[in-house]
């Protein structure tokens, strides 16, 4: 099934003013044209998963190259951007850095597709192509793609962060002494505390001479 994303950037309008769409007039079409540059944009929203990503708005440096060739404009570069999000053992903020290298071919408008189809198989369906809107492209997706694929999946503040402590949710990176040889937490004592009270209710009733020889029976 094609990537949602991909199909909208395929049939969206683009804005010229936006900071990720790029203008390749400068750079023509005849094959082996190249143009480089740096340029830093603010991030766009939705650019991570659950446990961390890019804040939207954070500014994301670019580096580019653009080249022309028969089909269109190849675009290869390098995305660095801040990361802010939440330690998966010990659930504290944390912040770092993503580096993605990407590279993405879009294809002229009326460039010739056959290309495309000359392997009519089962992946035929998978294979997605960006277009240029006249002499526009949109990197966003592609920024996108690369930046959420670069992210850790289980992110962590260090790499032998120790977590909670699985009894008391005590964060063992700040006592790494931490013990358990009695119970320390107050709301534990107090349920344990209870517990006994009933317990010894129970007893207390069991004992009461007035009903341990009552007989049920009339005499």
């Amino acid at each position: 099934m094609p990537d949602r994303r991909k199909q909208e950037a395929l049939n969206a309008p683009l804005d010229p003013r936006s900071p990720l769409v790029l203008d390749t007039r400068e750079l023509g079409r005849r094959p082996g044209a190249l143009k480089r540059f740096s340029r830093t944009v603010p991030a766009p929203k939705d650019m991570g998963i659950e446990v961390i990503g890019v804040p939207e708005g954070a500014p994301m440096q670019l580096d580019l190259r653009l080249e022309s060739v028969m089909e269109g404009v190849l675009v290869t570069g390098t995305v660095r951007a801040p990361l802010t999000g939440e330690c998966v053992r010990c659930l504290e903020p944390l912040e770092q850095e993503s580096e993605a290298d990407f590279q993405e071919m879009f294809s002229y408008p009326d460039a010739d597709d056959r290309s495309r189809f000359a392997d009519a198989g089962d992946d035929a369906e998978d294979e997605e192509t960006f277009h240029l809107e006249g002499d526009l492209l949109d990197l966003e997706p592609v920024l996108r793609d690369a930046v959420v694929l670069s992210l850790p999946l289980q992110p962590v503040c260090q790499e032998d962060c120790p977590g909670l402590c699985p009894r008391c949710g005590a964060r063992l990176a700040d006592d790494p002494g931490h013990d358990h040889n009695e119970a320390v937490d107050i709301r534990w004592a107090a349920l344990e505390g209870l517990a006994g009270t009933l317990r010894d209710g129970e007893k207390d009733e069991d004992n009461d001479p007035r009903t341990a020889g009552d007989d049920p029976q009339e005499k």
